[in-house]
């Protein structure tokens, strides 16, 4: 009977009889785990092996190559810098191009080290200000010992982290220890792009990587409680996200965060999306005292902010809405655009606006706490007048974009919630005295704008 182990399975297998424990670690040198001309066979818990272990080194799909490389082909004429729809399409076929020729192996290990490593090293670069000292030193090639002098980082530590950072093709090599930015990680040197990653990979990572023991200790029923997620299990916390990226120092990372993901995107104000002079402006309240759009959860007002910017003329008041401690992180806003503090959880203290609006707050939460904070809002709404206007993803039944897709994991690994689909959203809005009076939606990675009424009584 010989022990074998790999560092993460202690089970034991017959080999054959009177031979000494063996550890089998970490060998790259060893294409299958053998043991004195013995083949290793670890057997799974309840059966044996189900596919041949050729599959691991065979590309996973040399079928669908050629035809990603032909829509490829085709998407190249209309690749523009404004037709978002069309470069995602090609971005699309490049990932199939690539995720068709990798074998399950090499695919394995992109996963578990490859990318693991890389936030490592980018975040790394962040806290050093490497990324800073390579954005203002320009396009030129930079020598380690350079870098290294500046940042006081390690030589030889820096030399490995951008090795791999160029084996990933995140930077380029130009020489021996030698490199030059991307456009990315010139954009690392922003405080959007480098929080992001700081906030969300190294503040709430944990809560998707444990998430299959989480699944598996409710039974692998979809999860909707919202005090209890795999993000809390996995830090040993009973706060929910923003409490714990408050707590460890990620506060106004994430902000930043959110600002980051709303680059690039028409926002939901813009005439081409939704039109705000015929279906707010026309028929409000034009004094000066009267509330016409209250911005709940509103975090430091980009919203409200980039409203202005579009409809400087608007009638009454912007009012900003959030928890106090938001409400403080505050620098720059203008002064016409009031803040207030408020928890959504509590009554809505702003009745008879013309406008509530939210913005990616709803997938935040199960549909039981949900129906508290909309109940607090359909209390305020005057009926014939007020909209409750919700900026959120609308998946489609089929096709659905990657960012909404992975935006679904987010919600479900964190905070035991949902993007929702139109059915989903009528079903809840329903529930709630509400009624979708219609969907804006821009680009097919973009959130739509849901506008509703309060439901007449027949």
């Amino acid at each position: 009977m010989v022990a074998v182990t790999n560092g993460f399975d202690n089970r034991i297998v017959d080999l054959y009889p009177n031979d000494p424990p063996v550890v089998h670690g970490f060998d790259d040198h060893v294409t299958d785990p053998v043991i004195d001309g013995h083949v290793i066979l670890i057997a799974n818990k309840e059966t044996d092996f189900v596919v041949d272990a050729s599959i691991l080194k065979t590309p996973t799909d040399l079928g669908a190559v050629l035809p990603a490389l032909v829509k490829l082909n085709a998407g190249l004429a209309s690749l523009t810098t404004q037709n978002d729809d069309a470069r995602s399409q090609v971005l699309r076929e490049a990932w199939k191009l690539v995720q068709s020729l990798e074998t399950p192996r090499e695919t394995m290990i992109r996963h578990c080290w490859a990318q693991s490593g890389t936030i490592a090293a980018l975040n790394t670069g962040t806290v050093s200000g490497l990324w800073t000292t390579m954005a203002k030193n320009g396009d030129r090639p930079q020598k380690i010992d350079e870098l290294a002098a500046a940042t006081r980082v390690d030589e030889v530590l820096l030399g490995r982290l951008m090795r791999h950072l160029a084996a990933m093709q995140y930077i380029v090599e130009t020489g021996n220890d030698e490199y030059k930015t991307t456009n990315f990680t010139k954009a690392m040197a922003h405080p959007f792009i480098a929080d992001s990653h700081l906030a969300m990979c190294s503040g709430t990572s944990a809560g998707a990587y444990q998430f299959h023991e989480f699944a598996e200790e409710n039974k692998f029923q979809n999860p909707i409680d919202a005090f209890d997620t795999s993000m809390q299990r996995a830090y040993r916390t009973e706060k929910d996200m923003f409490q714990w990226l408050q707590t460890i120092g990620y506060g106004e990372h994430f902000n930043h965060h959110m600002q980051a993901y709303g680059q690039g995107r028409i926002p939901w104000m813009d005439p081409s999306l939704y039109p705000v002079q015929d279906r707010l402006i026309n028929g409000a309240d034009r004094s000066s005292e009267a509330p016409f759009i209250v911005d709940i959860a509103g975090s430091v007002g980009h919203d409200l902010a980039t409203f202005l910017k579009y409809h400087p003329d608007h009638p009454g008041k912007l009012i900003l809405q959030d928890l106090p401690k938001v409400i403080g992180q505050i620098k720059h806003l203008d002064s016409t655009i009031e803040r207030m503090e408020y928890d959504f959880h509590t009554p809505q203290p702003v009745e008879g606006a013309r406008a509530y609006f939210l913005h990616s707050v709803l997938h935040d939460w199960p549909d039981k706490v949900c129906n508290s904070i909309l109940g607090n809002i359909t209390k305020a709404m005057k009926p014939g007048y007020s909209k409750l206007l919700i900026n959120e993803n609308v998946i489609p039944r089929t096709n659905a974009h990657w960012e909404m897709t992975s935006l679904d994991m987010v919600m479900l690994t964190l905070f035991s919630s949902r993007e929702r689909t139109e059915d989903d959203w009528k079903i809840l809005l329903k529930s709630n005295g509400l009624e979708i009076v219609g969907i804006w939606q821009g680009s097919q990675a973009w959130e739509s704008l849901i506008e509703c009424e309060l439901l007449t009584e027949t």
